[in-house]
């Protein structure tokens, strides 16, 4: 599962809005057997990003979900843990993504 920084922040902000859905207990476990572990952007993933970036300009899309979007697509990981679902709903690439936390 690719984690993305909403997600991450939301565990640490206890006045987020996303704080009770991100299920912090099953996120902190997770983390200790390493289930997840920090992914490095690589050369393909920037130039991707900034396809997608230019892409759906209009929206705006960020760097940061555009590198999601991009390291999920180089690794063929389906599952998306996030909190901006518009933007992933909006661009067509993240269509084929199972979004968390479900709402």
């Amino acid at each position: 599962m690719i984690v993305d920084t909403g997600v991450i922040y939301a565990n640490i902000d206890r006045a987020d809005d996303w704080h009770a859905s991100a299920a912090e207990a099953d996120f902190l476990a997770a983390l200790s057997r390493h289930d997840f572990d920090p992914i490095p952007l690589t050369s393909r993933d920037y130039a991707r990003a900034a396809e997608l970036v230019r892409k759906y300009a209009d929206l705006p899309l960020g760097a940061v979900d555009a590198s999601v979007i991009a390291v999920a697509e180089r690794l063929g990981d389906r599952e998306v843990a996030t909190t901006d679902r518009r933007h992933f709903h909006a661009v067509q690439e993240a269509r084929v993504f199972t979004l968390y936390p479900t709402v």
